[in-house]
């Protein structure tokens, strides 16, 4: 045997030994994050765990959503189909109503060997299945899997320290971690990963924050100075912009319907938005325990990060709050993958969807995917950042915003995103017929503040828009 040959046989077996064990995955959700963080750019936003999960990872800056609202955004990526191939637009739906046999993410895992575990919220608040989780996708029962974020009340022992805020939606008690929801999360998460050390697995662990109400314990409130945050730079509806595109921002103004003029002053404004920033400190916290654990036991070697929000989230930008939009705001949302092949601190700006993490990961696992799938494999851009795989993403959304359960809505806005454009068609439900548009260029114009549709100037990029935003919408009905 030459030397040559055993050099080669050396390589060929270190590098079939490296992936001769599938890797696990760890699948971290939250909820209503928008790109408004540390490793996004954002300083004045504290989330230094999750800013180091993007220094061991690939940051995907330019990740967006299917749907912005919870249940059909969360559906979609879990089952790697679009809302309109799911028919699931609203909150109550359950998909399996429409495609019981469709095989989850985390249920393909399970059926090729791994323990498949959910602690948190992960897939919606179905009520019919409220027990189970989606029973089918998980190796064990789920657990703090399914409430109302209005019962994440403060749970201490011995008498509970008072609330310090008058801002509805915001609460503020010296409280320790535990005694919400997602501190409680992360303590599972912590005592699953040791239980799982030794096994094969795909842990999904899914925080409830920083999604409303605002309470994080006192200590995260506590890192933010009131005067140094700022109101929004755009608070006013975009120029032009058509009626259909903005909604009541009914989550958050509800619960305002008895202060001044039925909405937050200016002052409530700067509370909320403190409120938020608070929230996604004490989430970020609750990440960097559960990373540290893989850490301290030694899994990250062998074993897939991935990081993602359901949607993002207004604060006052465009008139609006929370979500139910197509704007940027709304439909762009942070996702990072860390892997133990891939080089750490890399950032790329290729487009991509939520939708695209489903074949992601069974292709990095080595996985067949039961169905078609209408994401993309990453696999592409972790070895190369500057390489792309789609020119456009796609965000839909309802109107009206949060239609009745089960039934069609009345109309169905499809925005496309481009390296340069935001391009949205409001459409009639049922005929289709194209009933408002929205044209923004982000070269010029990143916050969205003028809409560009009836500018004659405009009228070959609208064209050429219409076409790739009609080829998505009918290849996937």
């Amino acid at each position: 045997m030459t030397r040559f040959t055993i050099v080669l046989l050396t390589v060929l077996l270190s590098t079939v030994s490296a992936f001769a064990k599938p890797p696990n995955v760890l699948f971290i959700a939250v909820d209503d994050l928008r790109a408004e963080i540390g490793c996004y750019g954002a300083k004045h936003v504290k989330s230094p765990n999750i800013d180091r999960l993007a220094s061991q990872g690939t940051l995907f800056n330019r990740a967006y959503c299917q749907q912005a609202v919870c249940n059909p955004s969360r559906a979609s990526m879990l089952t790697g189909l679009r809302p309109n191939m799911l028919g699931v637009y609203d909150l109550p739906t359950h998909f399996r109503n429409k495609h019981p046999h469709v095989v989850t993410l985390p249920q393909l895992f399970k059926q090729n060997g791994y323990h498949a575990q959910c602690i948190g919220k992960i897939f919606h608040n179905w009520r019919q299945d409220k027990y189970k989780g989606d029973a089918k996708s998980w190796s064990v029962p789920s657990v703090d899997h399914y409430n109302s974020h209005g019962n994440d009340k403060a749970q201490v022992e011995g008498e509970l320290p008072p609330d310090l805020s008058d801002i509805p939606k915001c609460e503020i008690r010296d409280v320790p971690d535990d005694a919400y929801f997602d501190g409680r999360i992360a303590e599972q998460a912590v005592a699953a990963l040791n239980q799982l050390k030794d096994q094969q697995f795909f842990l999904a662990v899914g925080f409830w924050k920083p999604h409303a109400h605002f309470n994080a314990p006192k200590k995260y409130w506590d890192m933010y100075n009131r005067e140094d945050i700022l109101p929004a730079k755009n608070p006013n509806p975009p120029k032009d912009v058509p009626e259909i595109a903005l909604h009541d921002s009914r989550e958050i103004l509800r619960d305002f319907k008895k202060r001044p003029g039925g909405k937050p002053t200016a002052s409530d404004a700067l509370a909320l938005k403190h409120g938020y920033y608070a929230a996604i400190s004490y989430m970020d916290a609750q990440v960097g325990k559960v990373l540290n654990e893989l850490d301290r036991l030694q899994l990250r070697k062998n074993t897939i990060v991935v990081l993602w929000s359901d949607h993002g989230f207004h604060l006052g930008e465009h008139s609006l709050w929370a979500k139910t939009s197509n704007f940027e705001w709304d439909a762009r949302v942070p996702v990072i993958i860390s892997t133990p092949n891939h080089k750490p601190g890399q950032r790329t700006d290729s487009i991509i969807e939520l939708l695209d993490i489903y074949p992601t990961l069974a292709d990095l696992c080595g996985l067949k995917t039961v169905h078609a799938v209408q994401g993309k494999s990453l696999r592409r851009i972790l070895e190369n950042p500057e390489s792309k795989i789609k020119d456009w993403a796609m965000t839909q959304h309802t109107r009206p915003a949060y239609p009745p359960a089960g039934k069609d809505p009345e109309a169905m806005g499809y925005s496309i995103r481009t390296a340069r454009y935001r391009y949205t068609e409001w459409r009639n439900f049922k005929s289709g017929k194209i009933e408002a548009r929205e044209l923004y260029d982000h070269d010029i114009d990143s916050a969205e503040t003028v809409n560009l549709a009836n500018d004659s100037s405009q009228k070959e990029v609208i064209r050429q828009l219409h076409a790739k935003l009609d080829l998505t919408v009918h290849n996937n009905w």
